[in-house]
């Protein structure tokens, strides 16, 4: 176990203090500079202390930090230069993936998502988030579970039958904004986004565990398929952070963070995000340090992050920029002046002129105050340099804490099913009654005799009569209650 983590050497070893590493952190550089060797030596530092970490492996490449490494010539050549003896070892690792192919399967429910990010998960327009926020307040408001898409499917097909009955309790729903969010949820069941809800959703402490030796389990995402779909992979993270905030008790600034959370390719959180959006994720990057969470965005260029996060982010690590357009110049001279500038050298210029595995690098002190920048040689990494092998990742699976909690999906009766079954059982429609709410609309009158129906031209019912008939009938929810929802539109779990 070790105090801090060491990061590398300029004329003196440079550390990041375990009790400043809540304190937040960016690491940014051109591709190819080296950012993801010094993620994996970061998360692998906070490992050894006891600190469990998560972060999003986008190449494939950091799956290596769950092999012990075999150092080549010219990485123990650079760790002599540093007087650095090099002991290769493999940090205890849990895969995870959405869509359950190189991992065990991360799912969240539809209600615990909430409108606001699933909004932004299928790019909705200002409009169509309002009526997904009627659709999901209604449902809250009747105790209708939303667990996956087919709930969230059920809930707009009853929302667009009964557009004004709804619209006179909460607002303007149209049916065809709802036929709009319908074939965005299709696109996003088509792109394999359907796996990422239901249940077993994940439960937190299952990210913060420790092994039997005290070192912290690095937590996986395997992101090299989901970052194909940007907005799905930054929208699940950002749900990821927020759901930190809402569970975790306040910790204050403790000796060392409860977890640490690396955000890579993060500015596909902010491309294009609204206001109100940036100004919510400000305020959880501004108060989840507390919780003792350390959140540490991994982008190209500190640019990409707007200033009022960047502001938040004390510890930083700057690889190599190139500074050919203007656009590049206005990150160059972004990433130069959020440093606390050294003498002996100009920062612009230095960015430009660092080598492969080499940084600038600005830490916090033990008074909170950001430390002069240093030119820095990043020390080589002990676990290996390079992705595990698919046997080896079935192999570490297979001895997972995690194993055999999350493989198999459970469908429990939820909106979809109780609806379908009070369809089913549905012999003719009902009249509707004078009062009652349409999502519940109270005791349905005794049916009249009737002739025999007319054949169907098909015995299959359509979703829209099925819900229509059985949510007329529905004699008041037996789950009932009021909801609460978070920061950022999710159920806040009590």
């Amino acid at each position: 176990m070790t105090d801090d983590v060491l990061i590398g050497f300029s004329e003196q070893p440079e550390f990041l203090r375990l009790d400043r590493a809540n304190r937040h952190g960016l690491v940014a550089g051109a591709t190819g500079t080296g950012k993801t060797v010094t993620l994996q030596i970061l998360a692998q530092g906070l490992s050894d202390a006891g600190v469990p970490v998560f972060a999003a492996d986008v190449k494939g490449d950091l799956s290596g930090i769950a092999a012990i490494g075999a150092p080549n010539e010219k990485m123990l050549a650079r760790a002599a230069s540093m007087n650095l003896t090099l002991n290769p070892a493999a940090a205890p690792t849990v895969f995870w993936d959405l869509f359950g192919e190189q991992g065990h399967p991360l799912r969240a429910t539809v209600s615990e998502m909430g409108p606001l990010l699933i909004s932004r998960m299928l790019e909705l327009n200002d409009v169509q988030e309002g009526v997904l926020t009627v659709v999901f307040r209604a449902a809250d408001d009747e105790g209708l579970l939303l667990l996956d898409l087919k709930d969230l499917q059920a809930a707009l097909t009853f929302a667009s039958d009964n557009a004004s009955a709804l619209g006179a309790k909460y607002g303007n729903v149209s049916p065809a904004t709802v036929a709009t969010i319908q074939r965005k949820l299709l696109v996003l069941e088509d792109q394999g986004g359907a796996g990422l809800f239901g249940e077993p959703a994940l439960q937190l402490s299952d990210l913060m565990r420790t092994d039997g030796s005290g070192r912290g389990y690095v937590n996986i995402l395997a992101a090299n398929k989901l970052i194909a779909s940007p907005r799905l992979y930054a929208t699940f993270l950002l749900w990821l952070m927020s759901e930190l905030f809402e569970e975790l008790p306040e910790v204050g600034d403790p000796e060392k963070p409860r977890l640490a959370f690396f955000f890579d390719e993060a500015h596909l959180l902010f491309r294009d995000a609204p206001k109100p959006l940036l100004e919510k994720v400000e305020q959880v990057v501004r108060l989840i340090r507390s919780k003792g969470v350390g959140v540490y965005f991994v982008t190209q260029n500190p640019a990409d992050i707007p200033e009022a996060v960047l502001g938040q982010l004390g510890n930083r690590i700057q690889h190599a920029l190139r500074a050919y357009t203007p656009t590049e110049q206005k990150g160059l001279k972004a990433a130069s002046n959020s440093f606390r500038a050294n003498p002996k050298f100009e920062t612009a210029e230095a960015i430009q002129g660092l080598g492969v595995g080499e940084a600038l690098v600005s830490v916090l002190d033990e008074r909170g105050a950001p430390t002069v920048v240093q030119k820095t040689l990043v020390r080589p990494p002990v676990s290996r340099l390079g992705p595990i092998t698919a046997a080896e990742r079935t192999a570490i699976m297979a001895q997972s804490p995690v194993r055999g909690l999350y493989d198999t999906a459970q469908d429990r009766e939820s909106a979809f099913e109780k609806l379908q079954a009070r369809a089913a059982a549905a012999q003719a429609p009902a009249e509707a009654p004078a009062s009652g709410s349409p999502w519940n609309p109270g005791p349905a009158p005794a049916p009249r005799p009737k002739a025999a129906p007319k054949p169907r031209a098909s015995n299959r019912q359509s979703m829209g009569e099925a819900f229509t008939k059985s949510l007329l009938r529905q004699a008041g929810s037996t789950i009932a209650r009021e909801l609460m929802r978070g920061i950022m539109g999710g159920l806040k779990k009590r």
